[in-house]
Formats: structure tokens, sequence, C-alpha cells
């Protein structure tokens, strides 16, 4: 697949760029090489994570930390992409937000009005600190009064470096639509609202974009949704996967062993 033809490129964190062995990331081999490459030709790219425990830029501070040149707004997670599916849906009344106080902090400091508590237009799932029983029975109480149920990421887990880390958001959004039958909308990878905030960043069509990832249903699905080429890297969650078995339509553009592979062809 031809790369120097791209208008821009998404990456995928944990299994792509990195890998995470409890608090400490470790940048995959050839990472830092293929970023640089990219910022060298002059095009944007950006790094998606569905990771919601902490702002954007920490995130990105923590990139650096370990040695990846990633600027704050070239980070993108669901807590800029849920003011996106609340934009176009319009949703303008207040929302419940089950996270950390990290993500309280940055929704509040971006203008979004958080609540808890009866008449509430959404019940936001990002990544919780602990179970709190009675934010849940008062978040299902909204669903079931007409609150929509949103959710970061519906994926059960993604990759660490000594196998899957289960998703505390996509446990507690389960959890949430056990007891209202509520089917949850996902405004992280992938969806529409994703897909918005990164053309928005890059300035570009999402059909003029490369999404690379180690997840069919979460990085290989959102480039699909958005009509961009998609390489599946095998260094993360889909190591072993089987591309046989997998329906033709759900299949990535190209598949590499790591981003590595990605170096002669930018």
């Amino acid at each position: 697949m031809r790369l120097d033809d791209a208008a821009g490129f998404v990456f995928d964190v944990d299994g792509t760029l990195v890998h995470r062995a409890g608090h400490e990331l470790h940048v995959q081999p050839g990472a830092a090489e293929v970023l640089a490459r990219i910022r060298a030709s002059g095009r944007p790219f950006a790094i998606f994570t569905n990771g919601t425990y902490e702002a954007p830029e920490t995130f990105a501070a923590g990139l650096r930390l370990a040695g990846l040149d990633v600027a704050d707004d070239e980070l993108l997670t669901p807590l800029q992409s849920v003011r996106a599916y609340l934009d176009a849906n319009r949703l303008d009344g207040g929302v419940q937000l089950i996270g950390t106080e990290a993500s309280r902090e940055y929704l509040l400091r971006v203008g979004l009005r958080l609540e808890d508590g009866e008449g509430v237009g959404a019940i936001f799932v990002a990544t919780p600190a602990a179970v709190d029983f009675a934010q849940l029975e008062r978040a299902a109480r909204a669903v079931l009064g007409g609150a929509q149920l949103l959710t970061g990421s519906y994926a059960p887990a993604y990759a660490g470096a000594d196998g899957p880390i289960f998703s505390r958001g996509a446990m507690m959004t389960a959890a949430l639509a056990k007891v209202t039958g509520a089917r949850p909308v996902v405004v992280g990878k992938p969806s529409e609202a994703a897909l918005q905030t990164i053309s928005d960043r890059l300035g570009a069509p999402t059909d003029e974009l490369v999404v690379i990832g180690d997840d069919l249903g979460m990085d290989v699905a959102l480039g699909k949704l958005g009509g961009a080429r998609t390489i599946l890297v095998r260094s993360g969650i889909s190591g072993t996967l089987e591309l046989g078995q997998v329906p033709e339509g759900q299949r990535p553009d190209e598949v590499v062993d790591g981003v590595a592979e990605l170096l002669d062809r930018l």
C-alpha cells in the first residue's frame, strides 16, 4: 500500500505505538521514527486512544516521557469526541459522568455541564476509578427516564505487555445496559463522533487518511466507517488473529507485524 499520497494518519496507542506494562510505557520498535518521518513530510497525524482516565494532554505527556514526539493537540480521546456527539445530536441537557476526577476536571474545563441526578440528557461512561453503586443506580434511573447511554469504548480489553487489559468502562457500561435494556452509543473508536473529531484536528476528510492500529473492532472499524485506508499491526491484541475467519468487509486493507514496516513507504 502506498502511503506517500495520504493526507494524514491516525494511530492507535496501546499495542500499536507502545506496550503498557503496569504504569510503564515501552515504545514499539520504529514508532518514534515513523512519527518523525511523517512530521518531516509536513503531513499531520493524530493519535486516538479510547483511554479516558486522564486528560488528553496528560496522555501526550506520558508518551513524550516514553520517547515519542507527540504534541498535546495531537492526542485525541473520547473526552473530546463526546462533545462532537452532543453537538451533532443537539443534546444540550446536563451530562452525568462516570469517570475519574481527572476526566471530570477536563470536561468541566472545556465547558461541559456535568450533573448527577434526574433530568440529565446523557450518561457518559468514561473510565471509572471505582464502582459506586449509588451512582450507578442514579445513572440507570436517568437512562430509564430518557437519558442517552454514551460510552467512550465498549471493547472488552486492549493490549498490554502481559496480555489483555480489561476495560473498566466497558464493564460499567455493560452493567447499565443490562439493567436498563439500553443500547450503549460509542463516542470513541469506532464512531462518527470520533471521525469528526479526527477530521477537524487533521483538516482533511476521513477518506484521505490512513488508520493504523492493532484492533479490528476499534481501529480498523473506525477507518472503514470513514472510508479511510486501514492497516492492522500484529504487535498488539490481534497478533494471533486468523484473518481468513474474518468477514471480508471487516478486514484491513493491509497487515504488518509492526509500525516499523511502514517507514520505507512514508
